[in-house]
């Protein structure tokens, strides 16, 4: 028990990984940012610094919340907790795994955690989910064979989105992050090595059902230059552009998934 859907696929693969890189070329974007919706912003966002034993403080004067990175370590990246209006509805489609230093959810549980499935002979981890109902996935530490670095605590090192076409959505991510894009015909694909990227994997799962609604969980990505021409050029969806109350671009990418993008320089 213990590797991830990436991990069990990734880690020595040799030869037989496929890998579809845009090596020695700019990055149209780097990742900047994790953003999660929630009716009770300061709550969520508490639970969260709890969870990944990290500090929440009070982002602005609309309610936001942010859960700060950590001071050193691997997930060096802040998670941004805005309050929306409209309850969560449907499934999380993007959602962060979890890695545990031991193989016991009960502090995840006392915490506020929820639990909604078990590891068993189809899946190898804990699915919980969080006081909105945004679920995650909690993993026990990796076999030694893995040879990946141990925590001390709960530390996300994975981000997971579901897709109708993981290699479509894994390659296009890759070219626009300069990452590598890598399957081993399971029908997972991951992304390693996109720039900004503080964990592990970003991993596009497959899955039968089309998104429907707005995604809780966001990304929030820095520009090469002042504007997502490259991105919309590559396929990329204007949600809505700069204006009075909004100084960044906020996109979709081919299959519906928002994305801010803020101009390089911006804060």
């Amino acid at each position: 028990m213990g590797a991830s859907r990436a991990e069990s696929t990734s880690a020595g693969a040799g030869p037989r990984t496929a890998g579809f890189g845009q090596h020695g070329r700019m990055p149209d974007v780097t990742f900047k940012d994790l953003c999660l919706d929630a009716g009770d912003a300061e709550a969520l966002a508490t639970f969260w610094a709890h969870l990944l034993h990290r500090k929440a403080e009070r982002a602005d004067d609309e309610g936001g919340w942010r859960v700060d990175p950590p001071a050193h370590g691997p997930d060096a990246l802040g998670i941004w907790v805005d309050p929306v209006p409209e309850p969560r509805t449907g499934k999380t489609r993007v959602h962060l795994d979890v890695r545990l230093p031991d193989a016991d959810v009960g502090p995840l549980l006392a915490q506020g955690a929820r639990l909604v499935r078990e590891p068993d002979d189809e899946i190898r981890w804990w699915v919980l989910a969080d006081p909105e109902g945004n679920e995650f996935c909690a993993m026990a530490p990796a076999a030694p064979e893995y040879g990946l670095p141990t925590v001390t605590v709960p530390a996300a090192f994975e981000l997971v989105v579901d897709a109708a076409d993981p290699e479509a959505q894994a390659r296009w991510w890759a070219e626009r992050t300069g990452g590598t894009a890598r399957t081993r015909g399971s029908g997972f694909w991951w992304i390693e090595g996109a720039a900004g990227l503080p964990w592990d994997y970003w991993v596009f799962n497959p899955v039968p059902e089309a998104k429907t609604v707005k995604n809780r969980m966001h990304w929030d990505t820095t520009l090469r230059g002042d504007d997502p021409a490259a991105l919309v050029d590559a396929g990329a969806r204007v949600l809505r552009s700069p204006g009075q109350e909004l100084e960044w671009w906020v996109l979709a990418d081919p299959e519906g998934n928002e994305f801010c993008a803020f101009p390089l320089g911006s804060g």
